[in-house]
C-alpha cells in the first residue's frame, strides 16, 4: 500500500510520522517550492501569484491511490481545499479531525472533543490532521510536473486582524477570558506569551462579542481544538463549549479570582487571585529563570 501525503507547506513532520506508522510507501505530493522529506516528491510549481488553491485538481490528477492507500493532508485552509479535491476525484471518504489513523482504521474528535469516533475502510480515504513541524529530512527522489492549473491570480493581500502565529500547532497557550476588563488589559497576558514564547487565545465573547481579538484566535468547540504542552487560563470561567478545545493539553493551570470556577476542575494547577496582580508577578519569575 501507498501512503500519500499532499501539502503546500514544509509543516508535515506529523504527517510524515503517521504515514510512517502506517507503513508501505511514502509519496508526496507538494505545491510550490517548498522543500520537504518523503520517499518519493512530486511537485508541482506554481506560477507567479497564482494560489495554491488553483492547482487543486491537478493534485488529484497525479495521485493514483487504490483501494487502501490513505491520503493526509495538513489542517491549513490551502491543503484542506486540495484534500476535498482528491477525495471528490475518488469518491473518498475525507476524515476531519483525525487523532489517529492506520490501515483501514481511524480515530476522529467528534463534538469539539468532547468524545472520540473510531471508523473502518476499505477504500482510498483522505484525512485531515496537524501537520505537525517544518520537515528538514532529505527528501527522496523527485519529480516536477508543469502543470496550469485553474485560471486565478492574487492580486491582493489583506493581513489585517490576523494571528502571527497559529495556536492549534503551539506548544505553549494562553487564553483569555472574560476576566479582562479591557481590550488594552490583553497586553498582560502578551508580556507573559512573550516571555514564555506562547500564542494568545481567547474565548468566543472576546473574539466574537466584543471583537478585542481576532476570530481564528477563539478557542471552544466551533474554533480551535488544540492540544498544547501548556495551557494558562486566565479570567475565564472553565464552560464546557471552551474546555472541550483544550482537554488534551498535556499541563493546564488556571488563574481566577473565583475560587468555585469550573476551570480549577480541568487545571492541573490552580492560582486563585486577581490576574491584574498575578499576570505580572508571575510573568517576572518566568524573566527570572531566563
Amino acid at each position: 500500500m501507498t501512503t500519500w501525503i499532499i501539502t503546500s507547506s514544509s509543516k508535515i513532520s506529523n504527517l510524515l510520522d503517521t504515514a510512517r506508522e502506517i507503513g508501505g510507501a511514502v509519496n508526496v505530493v507538494v505545491v510550490g517550492d517548498t522543500q520537504v522529506g518523503g520517499d518519493a516528491v512530486i511537485r508541482l510549481p506554481l506560477a507567479d501569484n497564482q494560489p495554491v488553491e488553483a492547482l487543486s485538481g491537478a493534485v488529484a490528477d497525479v495521485i493514483t491511490a487504490e483501494p487502501g492507500d490513505v491520503v493526509l493532508a495538513g489542517n491549513t485552509s490551502a491543503d484542506r481545499v486540495l484534500a476535498g479535491a482528491v477525495a471528490a476525484r475518488f469518491d473518498a471518504p475525507l476524515l476531519q479531525s483525525a487523532k489517529s489513523i492506520k490501515v483501514g482504521e481511524a480515530v476522529l474528535s467528534r463534538f469539539g472533543g468532547l468524545s472520540d469516533e473510531t471508523v473502518s475502510f476499505d477504500s482510498v480515504v483522505v484525512a485531515v490532521l496537524d501537520g505537525g513541524d517544518a520537515l528538514t529530512a532529505d527528501a527522496g527522489a523527485e519529480t516536477v510536473k508543469e502543470v496550469s492549473g485553474y485560471s486565478a491570480t492574487v492580486t491582493e493581500v489583506n493581513t489585517e486582524d490576523t494571528q502571527t502565529g497559529d495556536i492549534s500547532l503551539a506548544t505553549r497557550v494562553i487564553g483569555a477570558g472574560r476576566g479582562f476588563a479591557e481590550k488594552e488589559d490583553l497586553g498582560l497576558a502578551r508580556e507573559l506569551a512573550d516571555v514564555l514564547g506562547a500564542e494568545i487565545g481567547v474565548t468566543r465573547p472576546l473574539a466574537e462579542g466584543h471583537g478585542w481579538a481576532p476570530r481564528n484566535s477563539y478557542i471552544g468547540v466551533s474554533g480551535h481544538v488544540i492540544a498544547p504542552e501548556l495551557y494558562i487560563a486566565v479570567g475565564l470561567s472553565g464552560q464546557i463549549h471552551h474546555t472541550a478545545g483544550v482537554t488534551d493539553s498535556e499541563v493546564i493551570v488556571a488563574i481566577n479570582d473565583d475560587e468555585l470556577s469550573e476551570i480549577f476542575k480541568f487545571a492541573d494547577y490552580g492560582i486563585v487571585g486577581d490576574l491584574y496582580e498575578v499576570l505580572p508577578e508571575l510573568t517576572e519569575v518566568v524573566k527570572g529563570l531566563e
